[in-house]
């Protein structure tokens, strides 16, 4: 049956595995394939043109496995490539952007931080989304370097703690009383955050609204598997061993090059 295909996540490396994480706990009978597209990670730092480019690679691959929806588990993709993605393909497209209207809405000092990569924070599509909140002042920090040492298996060592001390001090002295995290990657740091800001700012991500977006889409437009207990699908084209590790070594995973 047609609803029995995969669902297909994309990132530009191990990041979206979060994403992953929260589709695979709320629709777990789905069949995922996951593509890890380290080899060109960070997304962040290239350009428009590029990042356009690189999404087509990704999506061409995963139709080659006959997925039935897409999730582009990367902001910078998502910010950048998903309108084009959405005009070249017939089929659905679920991207993830920063969390900015739950983070606004609830602030109680007016003033959000934003942590998230270059090209997210360039893009046209996340400026659009902060206009709508003139009232809140936003603190946007890119996360320079934070992409390439989790890739390199490094999220517990000194270098990321003091980059993550240096880009969360000035959103502290702002008076901040959330931390939007804008990029799949940033997941994995929480712990470390955590013990840096004061236990009142709240951190999000967009993993569980992206898995609900996911069901709504399945329900209304794809349907939903009937076959159970099909195995989690991984691919990379570089160092599995990270993404193994990541994933407790609970999968297989597949190294390709695409």
């Amino acid at each position: 049956m047609d609803n029995n295909r995969p669902i297909g996540i994309f990132d530009s490396g191990i990041g979206g595995t979060s994403i992953w994480a929260e589709i695979h706990q709320l629709l777990p009978h789905e069949q995922t394939i996951y593509l890890a597209d380290s080899k060109n990670a960070p997304y962040g730092q290239k350009s428009k043109a590029e990042i356009i480019a690189l999404s087509i690679k990704n999506t061409e691959f995963l139709l080659g496995l006959d997925c039935k929806l897409i999730v582009v588990a990367c902001n910078t993709a998502t910010t950048n490539a998903i309108q084009e993605l959405r005009a070249k393909y017939n089929l659905p497209f679920i991207g993830i952007e920063p969390a900015i209207k739950p983070a606004a809405t609830h602030s109680k000092t007016q003033t959000i931080g934003i942590l998230a990569t270059q090209g997210t924070l360039n893009s046209e599509l996340f400026n659009k989304n902060v206009e709508k909140f003139q009232d809140t002042k936003i603190i946007e920090q890119v996360g320079h370097g934070l992409v390439q040492l989790i890739e390199n298996g490094k999220i517990n060592s000194l270098e990321m703690i003091q980059l993550l001390e240096s880009y969360l001090a000035p959103m502290i002295e702002a008076n901040i009383d959330y931390l939007v995290l804008g990029c799949s990657h940033y997941p994995y740091l929480i712990p470390q955050i955590k013990k840096i800001l004061p236990p009142h700012i709240q951190i999000i991500d967009s993993g569980e609204a992206v898995a609900r977006q996911t069901q709504n889409v399945l329900k209304e437009k794809v349907g939903f598997s009937s076959i159970e207990n099909r195995k989690p699908i991984f691919y990379t084209n570089s160092n599995p061993k990270v993404l193994s590790d990541i994933l407790r070594n609970q999968y297989e995973i597949i190294e390709k090059d695409f």
